[in-house]
């Protein structure tokens, strides 16, 4: 299997690393996360006039190409520098529901908006109790002539303090675990009974949990068919499953460089630690945990541009996950305990690339629960 990237993915890999080095050193990234929106809206346009935000979305789209070999290309850069602007909510996750489902001028409006950098999006589909199942929906969405009537709460909405726009799932029709039935709708979350609870996660981005009391909305901000919303999410969701673990990637191998740097400048004994065979032997085994979640993130992301099934792609999906999850413990905590105390502490950037590796971890489902799931496929 081929791993090596095109001249095209290298010139975009290339067009992160310069902007990252230019304009985003620690202080800087510390600064932006502790704004009041907990990220720069000027980065956010410069994003949309390099093309970044055209990456996900298809030619046909107006986009960059839509592969997911380009998008993990460009988020493992995003993880090695910890970039905090929300390109996963808003382009890749809530960008692919509405490229799978919105129609027509709707959905080139979006997706136009989305890529000139002037569209803010959040998708609120995880509940309490639902423990990663999609299917698991229990807002009701009943329509009443032309409107929709939302009732419901939304948990650990990713981007949902700030945007514009949120894509709220709904169940329409069968029971709380019925694959059939689901819809997402098109909502401001200025909306007369719209209740948005913001907190920052313990990586510091900003999450909301949101309550919807007889929220009423447009039968036409319905996107795509009424109840036939569930396998669209699902991919779009595999695909901000590959994307976060190429971020977590980034960020690892960054944790590694960061603790292989530290082991060659700290001393005990008046020896630097990094001449101790036993801390030779950590960091080795680091290096390895980094090459293999990297492997098969890059195999997951060719497995979601190939033409094979469904199934083998989420199985694929679910075993990068699964993978990534154990090396993000591995890597994470070792960087941790060969800094020492340091590594916890608010003034070096391990601590907080550690804080970030965790909650990706959990996000989308974490390790056990992708094991799981690709057993059972």
């Amino acid at each position: 299997m081929d791993f090596s990237y095109s001249e095209e993915q290298l010139m975009l890999q290339d067009s992160v690393q310069k902007f990252v080095q230019k304009n985003y050193d620690f202080d800087t990234r510390q600064s932006i996360i502790d704004s009041a929106e907990g990220f720069s809206r000027d980065n956010w346009q410069l994003f949309a006039e390099l093309g970044w935000l055209t990456v996900p979305f298809a030619e046909e789209d107006g986009g960059f190409g839509g592969s997911a070999v380009d998008l993990i290309v460009m988020m493992e850069e995003f993880g090695k520098a910890n970039l905090v602007e929300p390109f996963m909510p808003t382009a890749v996750l809530c960008g692919g529901l509405i490229a799978g489902l919105a129609q027509g001028e709707r959905k080139g409006q979006l997706l136009t908006q989305i890529m000139e950098g002037s569209l803010q999006l959040a998708c609120a589909f995880a509940e309490g109790g639902s423990r990663f199942n999609l299917a698991c929906v229990d807002t009701s969405a009943k329509q009443e002539g032309e409107q929709v009537v939302l009732n419901g709460k939304k948990i650990a909405v990713l981007n949902g303090p700030c945007a514009d726009q949120l894509l709220v799932v709904a169940r329409e029709t069968g029971e709380r675990t019925d694959r059939d039935g689901v819809s997402l709708f098109l909502l401001d979350p200025s909306t007369s009974g719209v209740n948005i609870h913001s907190f920052a996660n313990v990586d510091g981005k900003q999450s909301a949990n949101i309550g919807l009391s007889e929220v009423v909305v447009p039968a036409i901000n319905r996107l795509g068919e009424k109840g036939a919303a569930l396998s669209v999410l699902e991919a779009a969701v595999d695909r901000a499953i590959v994307a976060v673990a190429a971020e977590a990637v980034g960020a690892l191998d960054t944790l590694l460089q960061k603790t292989v740097e530290y082991s060659k400048t700290r001393k005990q004994f008046g020896t630097p630690i990094g001449t101790f065979q036993a801390l030779q032997h950590r960091m080795a085994d680091m290096f390895i945990e980094c090459q293999l979640a990297r492997s098969i993130v890059i195999m997951a992301a060719m497995k979601l541009d190939s033409t094979e099934s469904a199934e083998a792609k989420t199985r694929a999906v679910s075993a990068a996950k699964s993978r990534v999850g154990l090396a993000i413990r591995r890597v994470g905590q070792e960087a941790i305990q060969i800094h020492g105390g340091i590594g916890m502490t608010d003034e070096l950037d391990v601590g907080h690339l550690f804080k970030r590796v965790t909650a990706l971890a959990i996000q989308f489902g974490d390790a056990d629960y992708h094991s799981e799931r690709f057993a059972s496929l």
